[in-house]
């Protein structure tokens, strides 16, 4: 294997969610009363010394339900939240307050700030309103989803929690509702994604928990840990996806506690990517890279805001370069590099140093190489701002700067 890129990569990288310290009161709400009152509502949060998911939750939601989904955003944006708690979740339940306050145009003030929650939460209500008649109008909204353009697709991809939650979590008739949203336009890739959305949805229950209990095992087969996503219902064309977003699983069938895994829990998960058959490529890359989109999560305390991981150090970057050492294969540790990568640019939406320092910490040169040469990738296939691509050329090591001219201008 060389050093990596491929266009499919790039459907793949598209789930980086440190304790948030020192951020200053600064928001873009209107007016000098609004900015008071979100100082005082911080302060307020702080106070409360809130630590579970469910306080915190219900906290936004009320603060949505009184002042607008829109105003509860932007005060999640800068709030100081617990270490490890879910932060797209948490973002998608003031989403769902967003669409009962203005269905779907509220996609219309959705930022990518919590990785697309807001504009998932819009979809998801709209499917569960309308069912099947709500697709085009559905697609009309992914269209407009805030982000660069990876983010109509991973629309779809929030959609696919929603449709499984809707299907009565029967995964195989969930498959069939999402390869309704797929069109030649993007190669089908609404379909995969939405595809990719329910995987991730029948691993961790997150729209109906009691639905889920009584479901979520019929699709995990303890002779097979890479069921699901070894199932004949999986089309092709998403199976990879399926296995990106596997991981979790994974690291539940070797027993850990999937909250807080350990590096013997990554040693041990890591084999089962072995496998899959040595010519199902793109599926074999797809499992290690799912370590690596997790990792940068894990590095980070599952704060996924893009003010937060601005703040990620290098040492943290190195470490889930080093869990990625834990594949003890060169194939499984530089796909685990390269989707981590992915995860960290974000399509673009993140601040690319952040993603550039990740790949200058890798100190071997064939990791480093394949990182920085993925990431010109990345930037060929998703910016078409000259100045953007010249400047980034720039930015990264000079050894790799001739080959970022050939390739982007």
């Amino acid at each position: 294997m060389d050093f990596l890129f491929s266009k499919k990569s790039l459907f793949l990288g598209l789930a980086v969610i440190v304790v948030f310290e020192g951020v200053f009161l600064m928001f873009f709400l209107q007016g000098k009363s609004e900015n008071q009152a979100g100082q005082a509502e911080l302060q307020e949060f702080q106070e409360l010394n809130l630590i579970s998911f469910k306080e915190i939750a219900t906290y936004f939601q009320n603060l949505a339900k009184e002042k607008g989904g829109a105003y509860a955003f932007e005060i999640l944006k800068v709030a100081q939240i617990p270490l490890n708690i879910d932060m797209h979740l948490l973002a998608h339940t003031v989403g769902d307050i967003l669409y009962k306050e203005k269905g779907v145009d509220g996609i219309a003030v959705c930022t990518h700030d919590f990785r697309n929650a807001c504009s998932h939460s819009i979809v998801i209500g709209l499917f569960f309103e309308q069912d099947e008649d709500a697709l085009g109008v559905i697609a009309k909204a992914c269209r407009n989803a805030p982000g660069g353009s990876g983010a109509y697709t991973m629309c779809f991809h929030g959609l696919g929690h929603g449709v499984l939650a809707y299907a009565g979590y029967d995964l195989e008739k969930a498959v069939e509702l999402c390869k309704k949203t797929g069109t030649p336009l993007y190669q089908n890739q609404e379909a995969y994604q939405c595809i990719s959305g329910s995987i991730m949805e029948i691993i961790n229950g997150v729209h109906d928990r009691e639905l889920w209990e009584e479901r979520h095992n019929l699709y995990f087969k303890v002779d097979d840990p890479l069921y699901p996503c070894s199932a004949s219902f999986i089309p092709d064309g998403a199976r990879h996806l399926c296995y990106l977003y596997l991981t979790p699983h994974l690291f539940g069938v070797v027993g850990a506690d999937v909250g807080f895994p350990s590096p013997n829990d990554f040693e041990k998960a890591f084999t089962f990517c072995d496998k899959i058959p040595i010519d199902e490529f793109g599926n074999r890359d797809a499992c290690y890279g799912g370590f690596g989109k997790e990792f940068v999560v894990l590095a980070a305390g599952r704060d996924i805001r893009t003010s937060t991981l601005e703040q990620v150090s290098d040492k943290q970057l190195r470490q889930s370069y080093e869990w990625c050492l834990l594949a003890d294969s060169k194939e499984g540790t530089a796909a685990c590099v390269l989707h981590a990568t992915n995860s960290l640019y974000w399509g673009g939406e993140n601040d690319r140093s952040l993603a550039i320092r990740f790949c200058s910490v890798i100190d071997e040169v064939y990791y480093q190489r394949s990182c920085f040469m993925n990431l010109i990738g990345n930037v060929s296939f998703y910016i078409q701002e000259q100045t953007y691509k010249k400047e980034f050329c720039e930015e990264i090591p000079l050894v790799y700067r001739e080959e970022c001219h050939a390739k982007l201008l």
